[in-house]
């Protein structure tokens, strides 16, 4: 990657062209919301230089603010005695004064402005012409049109050539122009229509074309950036488009051509005859300025006075370790931090009962087809590609409709008559729709994933059938194998309970473009329902359990895998296939349902001391109640938190941190160090939880501390374009990142990963993958090991792994949770949960 423009070079489009996708915003269509590193392109650095060198460039806001900073330590947040341990680390002490005064009195001056933009700004200083205003509502329009996924009555005319020739199709046969003014349609229809020719006779000089791209592109840098992950991943559209980053500023060229055409007449000169002082190189040397140091000191002192908590509890809590060889189930949830409060009460409420974490896509890939369905839904991480088709069959649910979303309601005649007989009737039921919410045809549901009374294609046979590539369902050995890795990986290997239960999950919502968003990252921004049932009929397979007793792993007979969907906005769950039970497992899954309830009641009033409309104070199920209404309101724009102060990922035995009160904040992966002593499946667990973790906790850490150009602003304003994507009105950028909804409570600390191993292990289970260990070797994700045996703290930096002593001696005691979540809405420190 190029950190500079290379004048000798000359002018190399495919080259700038490579730069642009690399910079650009990367979050896919609305369909496919999987969170990810904002700051992707900056990973190769250091966290600290990556993103000041972001803040330069760009102008991106990387931190809070020196002020929000302060008034954190004022507000008892930031631990002073963390604070001088950092600037002690990084500065010496004999600099500790100083640089503490520096931190806590001085004045900086406010940074530069951002490098980005400075030369598309002599548009507006020679000529008086706001470029921007003038040719961007046409040109988000038309890519808006374009790209429409079904909103739009009147189609594009698309064709299979792509944007460009779409453009000329319809600018032969239509008799209306997109230009105003005759050459840049002559450009368009009669030229090859290179950008290096439309770039001369707009800029003049070769040596800007890469700059002026860069300020081009960076101006709505959200269309841009949908552009090019479209480019790229074309599938992210259901109805898919071809369109390419070189054919949209082919086109935007050419709007520019035309818009100068316009106001000026023959009036104007290419930009770089006028400029006298080329502007600095965007890529040119950035200097850290003592500013960002001390910002990153605060940053780094937040963090660790919260790290410091959560180490100290692991070395002082005192659970009892000891094997129950009895369990009365057992559940294994996603990693999911919002699973970390559910998993605490089955754990309280039921004490014999143990629970698991693991990627909520249970270790099998596929992609689903719906009964009925014409399109395939990718069930697995976002990187990979399956080989395998999962198909719904014999499925009795219908899809509901609704005559409003119709589309004959949008022509002028139906329009009129539904609007004067059913719209009186829609505007009662909107009515009752404020007092009383419920359920509709617009409710995106995590149970309309999947009928739960379908039957899955999931073992394919000697012959398996083959649809666009891709097997229909496993044999029996890929069966095998996934079970296999699954149940090693998270450690359980012996002590069977008779049911075990595979918890998937989703969410539900309304008038929430995010909805994607709010379902598991695992399973592409899916319910994991097809993947837990998939994975219960593996695990259930006669055949299956057969060949796993030779590689050492016995499931009893009477063991039964059950799947399961939990709800994580309505705090419910769905059990599949447990009708299938005998009639001794049925009754015990009958007692569990009891359990599961009452733990879902109580995890819903927890999650209600957020909510400012529901008293939490109420019992746990009339709490549960209101929650239920709150998730299908169509005036909430907060269905639910979702990740929201996530900070934490911790890979190890349940123990680890059973006995603390983590408020939600932690993403929990099962993991047994005695059963993996060379960290071969240690490294499987993390080439997945560091990208999917860490991309859930960068997107949220940089939404929150840059709501403008790195987050989405506020859901209010937002406008759906084309079902694709989120604009303010509808003639905005598109609004890459998250909503202010989904981050206000969001304290933006990097995610501490706490792994029970070794160091030495850990060490190496890091390295086996470039991909993987960059998260780490350049701060994006903090590590810390805990030695299994003798609960001594290690801290990775610097490339290698060294003692870590908690500043924390002390944690206060959790005697009373229930007052505790009914008198505080902020954000909770750590507490040790007493085993009364």
């Amino acid at each position: 990657m190029s950190q500079s423009i290379d004048l000798s070079r000359g002018f190399d489009v495919q080259h700038v062209l490579h730069e642009l996708k690399h910079y650009l915003p990367a979050q896919a269509p609305l369909m496919d919301f999987v969170h990810h590193n904002t700051l992707h392109a900056f990973q190769h650095l250091d966290f600290s230089a990556g993103t000041q060198k972001a803040a330069t460039i760009f102008g991106y806001k990387v931190t809070l603010s020196m002020q929000e900073f302060r008034d954190l330590y004022t507000a008892e947040r930031i631990n002073p005695q963390v604070l001088d341990r950092v600037i002690t680390e990084r500065k010496g002490a004999d600099q500790l004064k100083e640089w503490l005064k520096k931190a806590l009195h001085h004045n900086y001056r406010k940074e530069t402005s951002p490098r980005i933009g400075t030369l598309r700004s002599h548009w507006k200083t020679q000529y008086n012409l706001d470029m921007d205003s003038l040719m961007h509502p046409l040109l988000f329009r038309i890519l808006c049109s374009f790209l429409d996924q079904g909103i739009s009555m009147w189609h594009f005319p698309v064709n299979e050539k792509g944007f460009l020739s779409a453009l000329r199709r319809l600018e032969k046969h239509s008799d209306i122009s997109i230009f105003r003014r005759k050459r840049a349609k002559d450009l368009l229809l009669n030229t090859k229509c290179e950008i290096s020719d439309l770039l001369h006779l707009l800029i003049g000089d070769e040596n800007l074309y890469e700059h002026y791209l860069f300020d081009q592109q960076f101006a709505h840098q959200g269309w841009s950036g949908m552009v090019a992950t479209i480019e790229e991943h074309p599938h992210t559209l259901l109805d898919t488009r071809r369109i390419s980053l070189h054919d949209l500023i082919i086109f935007e060229l050419l709007l520019e051509i035309d818009t100068l055409d316009f106001v000026l007449g023959n009036d104007w000169v290419p930009m770089g005859e006028k400029i006298n002082v080329q502007p600095q190189a965007l890529f040119d040397k950035i200097d850290y300025s003592e500013r960002s140091e001390v910002l990153n000191i605060w940053q780094e002192a937040f963090e660790w006075t919260y790290y410091d908590q959560v180490l100290a509890g692991i070395q002082l809590e005192k659970v009892d370790t000891r094997n129950i060889p009895s369990k009365s189930f057992q559940a294994v949830f996603c990693i999911d931090d919002r699973e970390c409060s559910l998993r605490r009460y089955l754990e309280s409420f039921d004490p014999e009962c143990e629970t698991f974490g693991t990627p909520g896509f249970f270790g099998v890939e596929f992609y689903f087809q719906p009964q009925g369905g014409k399109f395939f839904t990718k069930s697995c991480p976002a990187p990979m590609h399956p080989k395998y088709l999962i198909r719904e069959e014999e499925s009795s649910s219908r899809l509901e409709l609704d005559v409003h979303l119709l589309k004959q309601s949008h022509s002028s005649v139906g329009g009129w008559l539904i609007s004067q007989t059913l719209g009186f009737w829609a505007a009662i039921r909107l009515f009752f729709n404020i007092i009383r919410p419920t359920m509709s045809p617009a409710t995106a549901s995590s149970l309309k994933h999947m009928d739960k009374y379908s039957k899955l294609s999931i073992e394919c046979g000697e012959h398996p059938e083959k649809v666009n590539d891709l097997q229909v369902g496993y044999s029996i050995e890929e069966m095998v194998a996934r079970v296999e890795t699954v149940l090693h990986s998270i450690g359980l290997v012996k002590d069977f309970a008779p049911l075990v239960y595979i918890v998937g999950h989703g969410a539900s919502s309304v008038n929430n473009p995010y909805y994607a968003a709010y379902d598991c990252g695992a399973c592409s921004g899916r319910a994991g329902s097809v993947n837990a049932r998939v994975f219960s009929y593996m695990a259930n397979h006669p055949e299956v359990r057969q060949r796993l007793v030779v590689k050492g792993l016995k499931i009893p007979v009477e063991t039964q895998f059950v799947g399961a969907l939990h709800d994580t906005t309505r705090d419910e769950i769905v059990f599949y296939d447990e009708f299938s039970l005998p009639a001794h497992n049925f009754e015990l899954h009958t007692q569990n349902e009891v359990i599961f309830e009452k733990a879902l009641d109580y995890n819903a009033k927890e999650r209600s001391r957020r909510f400012y409309a529901v008293d939490t104070q109420q019992s746990a199920l009339k709490v549960h109640e209101k929650v239920l209404r709150r998730s299908v309101s169509l005036f909430e724009p907060r269905p639910e938190l979702n990740h929201a102060t996530n900070a934490l990922c911790i890979i190890g035995r349940r123990y680890l941190s059973k006995g603390l009160f983590l408020d939600r904040r932690s993403f929990l992966n099962s993991y047994d160090y005695t059963i993996d002593p060379e960290g071969i499946y240690l490294s499987t667990i993390l080439n997945a939880a560091a990208p999917v973790c860490g991309g859930i906790n960068m997107e949220y850490f940089f939404s929150r501390v840059d709501e403008q150009k790195l987050g989405a602003g506020s859901k209010l304003p937002h406008n759906v374009m084309g079902l694709f994507g989120v604009a303010n009105g509808i003639d905005g950028d598109l609004r890459p990142g998250l909503p202010t909804q989904m981050t206000e409570v969001h304290d933006p600390l990097r995610l501490l990963m706490i792994v029970e191993h070794d160091p030495e292990v850990v060490a190496k289970s890091i390295q086996r993958s470039a991909a993987t260990y960059e998260w780490f070797i350049n701060n994006w994700i903090n590590l810390v090991a805990v030695h299994p045996e003798t609960q001594e703290l290690y801290r990775f930096k610097s490339g290698h792994f060294e003692p870590y002593h908690t500043l924390q001696k002390d944690l206060p005691l959790l005697h009373d949770l229930k007052s505790l979540i009914e008198t505080n809405t902020e954000n909770l420190p750590v507490y040790l949960i007493t085993q009364d």
